[in-house]
């Protein structure tokens, strides 16, 4: 199927967004933007849960129930993803790489399934992995699963308001173009993030 002219520049952004991010996740190189491959370690476990500050919402084991300020460990199995009902605590807890990565895996997935799935999956049923080899693999099938999707968009799925019946966003009330550009820039700033707290383990006091 050919894809409409108008989501050929945001699946391009898309790819690059989400091969930039796996790059500088699982390596063994990455561009480091004028061209150049350089070497990447490969995210391990002590990285992938890393706190840098104190009181971090983070991945944790369900036994050792949620960190500061959250209430739950969002989702379902042996880990979880520290979470809190409305009003979320302010100033917001920072996150830790496995949170945010995490985040971005469930987004894909649920979206996915909410647009050409069953429309069945649920943040509660969704299972976090609690490490980093575990991590890498569920970003590149939440990843490839969301690219499915746009694959088979036609241009009237464009303009087709609640063609994504994701429940946790504004996707019931929004055109899927609009849905399509919001997973983008959810892709780009939580990469970007990733990779600064990459930059600073690396950089940490030893």
């Amino acid at each position: 199927m050919t894809s409409p002219p108008r989501l050929i520049p945001l699946l391009e952004q898309y790819d690059f967004a989400c091969e930039r991010l796996l790059a500088r996740l699982a390596g063994p190189v990455m561009d480091s933007g004028n061209g150049v491959d350089i070497g990447v370690t490969p995210l391990g476990d002590e990285e992938y849960l890393w706190e840098p500050v104190p009181d971090c919402w983070s991945v944790r084991r369900r036994g050792d129930g949620p960190g500061a300020r959250a209430t739950v460990l969002a989702g379902a199995g042996e880990w979880g993803r520290d979470s809190a009902g409305s009003p979320h605590p302010f100033p917001p807890p920072f996150t830790t790489l496995a949170w945010r990565l995490s985040h971005l895996c469930e987004m894909l997935t649920l979206r996915a399934d909410h647009t050409r799935g069953s429309g069945s999956l649920t943040r509660d049923g969704y299972r976090t992995p609690g490490d980093a080899a575990g991590a890498v693999a569920a970003f590149e099938s939440a990843s490839a699963a969301w690219r499915e999707v746009l694959l088979a968009v036609d241009e009237s799925a464009l303009d087709t308001v609640g063609y994504s019946t994701y429940p946790n966003g504004s996707d019931a009330e929004d055109p899927f173009v609009e849905v399509v550009w919001w997973v983008n820039q959810e892709v780009l700033h939580h990469g970007a993030e990733i990779a600064l707290l990459r930059d600073l383990y690396r950089a940490r006091p030893s």
